[in-house]
Parts: structure tokens; sequence; C-alpha cells
């Protein structure tokens, strides 16, 4: 007999995890813990590979970015992670799938389309957002070949904006790079405008598929930035947002 479907939910709003809780219910999903901290998650700590177990997590990658799913992976190795967000970005769905997510799910559909993509999910699928037709043809346009002989150093960047621009290579929203800068993110807009004119490139993407390339090299990096260090995502971050 198949296991049925086990599910946690990991938000910060209680009313709100009460009414998924409720929703999933009413479709045969067994809620089996609720959370607003990763580590009050034990039950999804005890899933093994033969268990068909999905945390949901709302409102954490909107603010923390793709290191948090990583964080999430490597802690419940076993779970599917379905991750809600509040609007669509590509950047960050992008980061979330290659660190380990199997959806991507805007909080803006109704229950239908929301239950359709959990069953998916458990089914071994990935997900993605319809939004994600929209932007097709900029990303056919960040993947087509660019025309710029710019290095590093000849572009004439700023320490600041190369900070910011490894916070573009990671896919993170100018929301966590405010966060995580401590500047406005009226700022980090006119720091990636300044970044894309400097670069020579039409988009944020572009602008970081440019910088991985051979013309970001580590010794140029060291230089502009002095080697710049930042502490490490911990959990207890969160209960600080």
């Amino acid at each position: 007999m198949k296991s049925p479907v086990t599910v946690a939910l990991l938000g910060r709003n209680p009313i709100t995890r009460e009414g998924m809780v409720r929703i999933l219910a009413e479709h045969d999903f067994k809620v089996v813990e609720t959370a607003d901290d990763p580590a009050q998650l034990e039950s999804s700590r005890q899933a093994t590979e033969s268990d068909t177990h999905l945390i949901l997590v709302e409102n954490f990658i909107d603010t923390h970015g793709a290191e948090f799913v990583e964080k999430l992976r490597r802690e419940f190795p076993a779970a599917k992670l379905v991750l809600l967000a509040d609007e669509f970005d590509f950047e960050t769905m992008a980061a979330s799938f290659r660190a380990g997510a199997q959806a991507y799910i805007v909080k803006n559909i109704s229950v239908e389309p929301l239950i359709a993509s959990l069953r998916l999910v458990a089914m071994g699928e990935k997900v993605m957002p319809s939004s994600l037709a929209e932007v097709l043809p900029d990303i056919a346009s960040a993947s087509a070949p660019m025309h710029t002989s710019q290095s590093i150093e000849g572009a004439g960047l700023s320490s600041r904006e190369v900070e910011i621009l490894q916070c573009l290579i990671a896919g993170q929203p100018n929301k966590v790079i405010s966060r995580q800068l401590s500047i406005s993110e009226a700022t980090v807009k006119v720091h990636v405008k300044a970044i894309l004119r400097k670069v020579g490139v039409q988009n944020r993407t572009q602008a970081a598929i440019w910088a991985v390339g051979e013309k970001w090299p580590d010794t140029a990096l060291r230089r502009i930035t002095g080697a710049i260090k930042r502490p490490p995502f911990k959990y207890g971050e969160v209960a600080a947002v």
C-alpha cells in the first residue's frame, strides 16, 4: 500500500498556517507539523527516501533567497521542498531550483491549481509558475552571445558594485541584497543599473553570466573587494526578521 503524502508547513504567520492546514486536510494531504523555524521540524528530519514528504516554505524565500533553500536541503535531504513566494522573481526561482527546490509557486493562485501543483510534486515532478512564460523572451535574450570586451578592471566597478554583482551571481533579488548589505532597495536598483551600464549588458542575468565567465578572475575580485567575507547564514536569523 502506498504511503500517504505528508506535509510540513514552515511559515511565520500562524493564522496562514492554520488556514493551509484546513485546505490540505480537505484534499487528502496529511499535515504532520507546522512551525515558524526549521529547527522545529522534527518529523521532516526523520523522513526517509521511501516517504513522500513535502515541506511548504512560505515567506522565507522572498527575504532570504536561495541560500535558505540550500540550508533546508542539507537539513532535510529526503523532503521535497515547495516554495511559496509573494511575487515572481526569475533569478530567485532559478537559484532556488539549483539549490534543490522541487517547486516555486506564486501565492496569487487559487486553491485548485495549488493542490494540483502539490500532487505533481508528490509524484516527483518539478513545478514552475505560469509567470515564467511571460519572461521567456527576456531569458532567450539573456542567453544570446554578449558583445562586451570589458574586463572586471576595465569596467571600473566600485567595491559596492562588486558586492552586488556577487549577489546577482547567487540569484538574490533586490530585497535580499538590501538586507544583506544594509542598504535600501532603491540604492540596490541604482547600483544594478550602474553595473549594467558599465559592463555593457542589458539585464542582471547577463551581468551574472558575464561575471562568472573568464573575465571574472579571482585575483581581480580580491583586488577590488579586498577579499570581502560575509558571516554564514544561520537559522537563528529567521526569527529576527
